[in-house]
C-alpha cells in the first residue's frame, strides 16, 4: 500500500514550496512537483495512480497574496500531462493556465514545464491534472494564499466578541484543508475507453476519500433501495440499485462486471481532523476535487459558519450541512465548544447516480477517542431532522459586495446536451471538445485555429458577457451540471426551469424579473446548473473581460469533459497578448530569473 507517504529522497530533492526574497526581485514561491505513475491504495484497493513529490494527495502550495509563484512539473509519467490552478486567474499569464490544445502544449514524458503566475487573489484553491482524466488517477493538491493585511473580513459579522474576534482571525490564518473526492478502481483511460466501447455514461464509483483516505462501503441493496426517492423510481424501471449503489445498466454485459457491481468492502482506516479546543475555533477549508459525485459535509453536533466560497469571502451564514459541486471550495469556521472527545465528519454523495458515502474523525486533540454518533445527514445526504439547516448556495452573497453591471455588451447562448452517444456531449449546441483538440496548436499561439467551429465564443476586453447556459431536455433528462470557468470569476444572476424563450437577459426581466439578481448575486468560478429530470432549465452567469487570452469553459463532471463539454473562451480578442517566447513553440516555460 502506497498512500500519503513522502519519499525523504525526492523531499529532499524538490524542497516543495520555498519561498525566496531578493533585493533585486519581488518574493518568488519555487514549488518543483515530480510526477509519478505507481501502485496506490487510497481506499484499501491497488491501483495504479498519480503520485506528487511520492504523495497522495499533492503537497500544498501555500503562499502570500502578491508573491509570484513558479510551478515547475518535472513528468516520469509514461504519458503526456498538464496542471491546470483551479480558480486562478491567471492575470497577465494565460499561457500558465494549464490546458493543453488552448494554452499550451502536452508536457511529454520526461518533460519539465515551468508554470508562472502572481497570486493576485487570496483563500483557497487547488491545482490539478488537466489532460484526458489525469485528475481521476489523483493528480491533485490544495492551494492556500494567506490576504494582504487589510483584507476586509466578516469576522464581525459572526461574533463582536474580543476572544471570538482574535480567534476566528487565527482559525483563518491557519486553516485546515479537507479535500474530498471520489475514486474509482479502474484508471481514467480504462473508464474512458469503456464509455465509448459500451455506449455509456460512466458514473459509478467505488469510494469517497478524504484527504486521500477512504472506505469501500458495501451495506446491501435492500438498504440501499431505502434510500431511492420515489421520483428516481421510474429511473430503475422495476429494478433494483446495484450493490454499489449505482443505476442499474440496460445492457450489464457491456461492461467489466465489477464497474457497476461486485462491491467489496474494505476498511484500512480513515482521516482524522485535529482541532485543538482551546483554540476556541477551528477553519476546515474544504475542497471538492470530485469527478463524479455531488456531495453533502456536516459534522456531528457542530454548527459549520460558512464564510468563504471559491476562495472569497462571503456573508456568513449559520449551517449544519452543506451541498457543494465539483471543484468548489467552501470555507467554515466551526466552534470547538462540545465536550471533549471524537465527532465524525460525514460526507454522502448526494446525486441519482450513485448512493456512497464516507466519513472521518473530527478530533479534539487531547480528549478521549470516545466517539456518540448524532448525525445531521443520513447515508444519502438528506437531512435527519426537520431542524438541519442546509446552505443553499443561490443566497450566498460576496462579502464586501461585489455587483455586476446592469446591461451587456454580447450575450452568449450555450446549449448543454448529449450528441448522438450516451458519453458524449456538448457545451454548444452540436460539437463536441474532443479530446483530441488537446493536441492540437494551442489556441493561445493561434485564435484562429478552430474559426468557422462552434467551439469558441470571442469577446473584446474591457466589456461585459452574459452565458446563458440551457440545459435541454430533448436528448433526455439530464443531471446538474457543474461549469468551470477558467481565469476570472462571474455573478451567477438567475435561473429558472422550461426553456429560455429571450433574445437575451434585458428582455427576460421584462416577464420574469423574479428570477434574476444584479444586487448581490454569488460571485464564483463554478455554476452549478439546475437538472433537467422533467423540462429544460436555464442559468445566466454574467462576467467582466479584464484578462485576455484563450480560456477553458467546461463542465467539471469528469467524463463529461473528456465526452467534449466545453468550449474555449476568447477574452479580449482586439487586444490578444504576445505569448513570450519561453511559452511558444519548442518552449516550456524556463526562462532565466530571480
Amino acid at each position: 500500500m502506497r498512500v500519503s507517504f513522502v519519499s525523504i529522497s525526492l523531499l529532499a530533492a524538490s524542497l516543495a514550496s520555498l519561498t525566496f526574497a531578493d533585493d533585486d526581485c519581488q518574493e518568488i514561491v519555487r514549488f518543483p512537483i515530480t510526477l509519478t505513475w505507481e501502485k496506490g491504495s487510497p481506499d484499501g484497493f491497488e491501483r495504479d495512480m498519480i503520485f506528487m513529490n511520492g504523495q497522495f494527495p499533492g503537497p500544498t502550495l501555500e503562499m502570500n497574496e502578491g508573491a509570484t509563484v513558479e510551478f515547475t512539473v518535472i513528468n516520469q509519467l509514461p504519458f503526456e500531462t498538464s496542471v491546470h490552478f483551479h480558480g486562478i486567474e491567471q492575470l497577465g499569464s494565460p499561457w500558465s493556465d494549464g490546458v493543453p490544445g488552448v494554452s499550451q502544449k502536452p508536457i511529454p514524458p520526461g518533460g519539465t514545464f515551468v508554470y508562472k503566475w502572481k497570486a493576485t487573489q487570496y483563500g483557497t484553491y487547488w491545482y490539478h491534472g488537466h489532460l484526458a482524466g489525469h485528475l481521476e488517477d489523483g493528480l491533485f493538491g490544495p492551494i492556500h494564499i494567506t490576504p494582504a493585511d487589510g483584507t476586509p473580513t466578516p469576522l464581525n459579522l459572526i461574533s463582536n466578541t474580543t476572544q471570538d474576534l482574535h480567534r476566528l482571525a487565527n482559525a483563518a490564518a491557519s486553516p485546515q484543508i479537507v479535500m474530498l473526492s471520489d475514486w474509482s478502481h479502474f484508471t481514467s483511460q480504462k473508464l474512458h475507453d469503456i464509455s465509448i466501447a459500451a455506449d455509456i455514461d460512466p458514473l459509478c464509483g467505488d469510494s469517497i476519500l478524504i484527504n486521500g483516505k477512504g472506505s469501500v462501503n458495501c451495506p446491501g441493496v435492500p438498504f440501499l433501495m431505502s434510500l431511492v426517492p420515489p421520483p428516481v423510481l421510474p429511473l430503475l424501471d422495476g429494478q433494483n440499485l446495484t450493490d454499489k449503489g449505482c443505476l442499474p445498466l440496460t445492457d450489464p454485459f457491456a461492461v467489466p462486471p465489477n464497474l457497476f457491481s461486485g462491491c467489496v468492502a474494505t476498511n484500512p482506516g480513515n482521516a482524522t481532523i485535529k482541532a485543538d479546543p482551546h483554540q476556541g475555533w477551528v477553519s476546515l477549508n474544504f475542497i471538492s476535487t470530485a469527478s463524479l459525485q455531488e456531495m453533502v459535509v456536516s459534522i456531528d453536533d457542530h454548527p459549520m459558519w460558512l464564510y468563504a466560497v471559491d476562495g472569497r469571502y462571503v456573508v456568513p451564514q449559520l449551517i449544519d450541512a452543506m451541498t457543494f459541486s465539483h471543484g468548489s471550495r467552501l470555507s467554515v469556521f466551526v466552534q470547538l465548544n462540545q465536550p471533549a472527545h471524537d465527532y465524525t465528519l460525514r460526507v454522502a454523495g448526494s446525486g441519482n447516480n450513485q448512493k456512497v458515502y464516507s466519513q472521518a474523525t473530527f478530533r479534539y486533540t487531547g480528549a478521549p477517542d470516545t466517539n456518540i454518533p448524532n448525525p445531521s445527514i443520513t447515508y444519502d445526504g438528506t437531512n435527519t431532522t426537520a431542524n438541519v439547516r442546509f446552505l443553499d448556495d443561490k443566497t450566498v452573497v460576496p462579502y464586501p459586495p461585489v455587483a455586476p453591471a446592469s446591461t451587456v455588451d454580447q450575450t452568449y447562448k450555450l446549449l448543454l446536451n448529449r450528441t448522438g452517444a450516451a458519453w458524449q456531449w456538448t457545451l454548444n449546441n452540436d460539437t463536441p471538445f474532443s479530446e483530441s483538440l488537446e493536441d492540437q496548436t494551442p489556441l493561445l499561439w493561434d485564435p484562429n485555429e478552430l474559426a468557422g467551429t462552434s467551439l469558441t465564443i470571442t469577446t473584446k476586453n474591457n466589456t461585459w458577457v452574459d452565458l446563458i447556459f440551457m440545459v435541454t431536455i430533448s436528448g433526455g433528462g439530464q443531471p446538474s451540471h457543474p461549469i468551470h470557468k477558467h481565469s476570472n470569476k462571474g455573478h451567477i444572476i438567475g435561473y429558472g426551469d422550461g426553456e429560455f424563450n429571450y433574445t437575451d437577459v434585458a428582455e427576460a426581466m421584462q416577464y420574469i424579473p423574479a428570477n434574476f439578481n444584479l444586487v448581490n448575486p454569488p460571485y464564483k468560478d463554478g455554476y452549478y446548473t439546475l437538472a433537467a429530470a422533467t423540462s429544460s432549465t436555464w442559468m445566466v452567469v454574467r462576467y467582466f473581460v479584464q484578462n485576455p487570452g484563450a480560456f477553458f469553459l467546461h463542465c467539471h463532471i469528469n467524463p463529461h469533459l473528456t465526452g467534449g463539454m466545453a468550449v474555449a473562451i476568447l477574452d479580449g480578442i482586439d487586444v490578444w497578448p504576445t505569448v513570450p517566447p519561453e511559452y511558444g513553440p519548442g518552449g516550456n516555460g524556463q526562462i532565466s530569473t530571480c
